[in-house]
């Protein structure tokens, strides 16, 4: 069952009939590929590894380290530990299992390819265009994953199904903290999160097979669908600038890679399948991430979710039917239509005829002419005010705790 027979009220039926008949198959997490894994770790950041197939293998340090803690530790004092880590360079509390202790301390450090220089350029890169970068995090590598099936059912099935704004939140800020100025500085948060995010996959691989909705045996987040996952955010916006014809400076391009090169590494993904080159990572997305995408009812139904972000915002300017005709733009049509999204036919056309020459006025490329004048301004209002939702959001509380139960 993928998705593409339901109409659009069967496949947001979420909880009973529909997605309690997906079969435990359907549900679990990729274990074999359609074919061979053959991607090589020679274009890898390190040049070298063993070309163990991603889809086997997990995260060794994290995952023993978490099912102790959940299995015997005092869960609520823990994640009220973790709470006061807020800062890179900051002493972790005292308290914590020394297990978890451990594995942080030795999580936290930068591995030795680490360049300030490249971390230099990739902050000049998101200066220039972070205005809409959120934009894109949310509507280009967000909606992506309601098509990515294990990834749309791992979240639907886990605590963050039920709780989405809040993980909406979290991702928002792994977005926010590794375009700031000194991401993986001192007085940087970029650490703290991949490290606790890292804990985070490494609980859920210990409690999902736990529910009766997973199937037995099936344990999920393997460095695969780490790889993904990275690939729906890094890969996919750099994609989506060159579709666009973005002209990025090799160096801000080359930092900007080197950024998410180091958030796979604090992720737990191994070096040895983190591409070296954005050549390297599209050979790899066009193997793990582009062959996989398909509709599925989880999916589906956290798609419309997402779609209802402007629902307590200024409806004039982030109604569902403007973030719908983004994510068509940005997407295409195919995952418009797996999605059950509408077309509309005021912002659907604007957006095709009038975006490149908006971004060409905001890259500074050429001066604004009189027919996008009025298409700039909307466009420019659109993603000020989506970014102060951003940053509105980000200026509550988050704090990224270990899970206890499932969804």
């Amino acid at each position: 069952m993928d998705g593409r027979g339901l109409n659009r009220r069967d496949a947001l039926r979420a909880g009973g009939g529909l997605l309690g008949a997906v079969g435990a198959l359907a549900l679990g997490a990729r274990t074999v590929r359609a074919e061979p894994w053959t991607w090589s770790p020679d274009g890898s950041v390190v040049g070298s590894g063993g070309g163990a197939d991603p889809l086997t293998v997990w995260d060794a340090e994290a995952d023993p380290v978490l099912a102790d803690v959940i299995d015997h530790a005092d869960v609520t004092e823990v994640n009220r530990l973790l709470g006061m880590w807020t800062t890179n360079d900051q002493p972790l509390p005292a308290g914590l299992p020394t297990g978890l202790r451990d594995f942080i301390e030795d999580a936290r450090r930068l591995p030795s390819w680490a360049d300030q220089g490249k971390l230099a350029a990739s902050f000049e890169f998101n200066k220039k265009r972070g205005l809409y970068l959120g934009v894109l995090y949310a509507f280009a590598s967000g909606m992506m994953s309601t098509v990515i099936p294990h990834e749309a059912r791992v979240v639907y099935y886990s605590r963050g199904g039920s709780h989405l704004k809040e993980r909406i939140a979290k991702t928002a800020k792994l977005g926010y903290d590794i375009g700031t100025v000194n991401a993986y500085g001192p007085g940087g948060q970029m650490i703290v999160t991949c490290v606790k995010t890292r804990i985070i996959h490494a609980a859920v691989r210990h409690l999902l097979p736990q529910s009766p909705h997973w199937p037995d045996d099936n344990t999920p987040i393997s460095q695969d669908d780490m790889m993904v996952t990275w690939h729906s955010l890094a890969t996919t916006i750099m994609r989506t600038f060159r579709a666009w014809n973005v002209a990025i400076p090799a160096v801000e391009s080359e930092g900007y890679l080197h950024s998410w090169q180091l958030a796979a590494h604090m992720l737990g993904i191994r070096d040895e399948y983190i591409p070296a080159t954005w050549d390297q990572a599209d050979a790899q997305a066009k193997q793990v991430l582009d062959p996989i995408l398909e509709p599925t009812p989880e999916g589906i139904d956290l798609a419309h979710k997402l779609l209802d972000l402007g629902v307590n915002l200024d409806l004039t300017l982030l109604s569902k039917p403007i973030l719908g005709a983004f994510t068509r733009f940005v997407m295409g049509d195919r995952i418009a239509d797996w999605l059950y999204i509408a077309r509309e036919p005021v912002w659907d056309p604007l957006l095709k005829f009038s975006w490149g020459p908006f971004l060409a006025v905001r890259e500074g490329v050429r001066e604004i002419v009189p027919p996008v004048d009025n298409a700039y301004w909307m466009f420019d209002e659109f993603l000020r005010q989506f970014a102060l939702w951003y940053l509105a959001e980000l200026r509550m509380p988050i704090s990224i705790e270990i899970p206890r139960t499932n969804r």
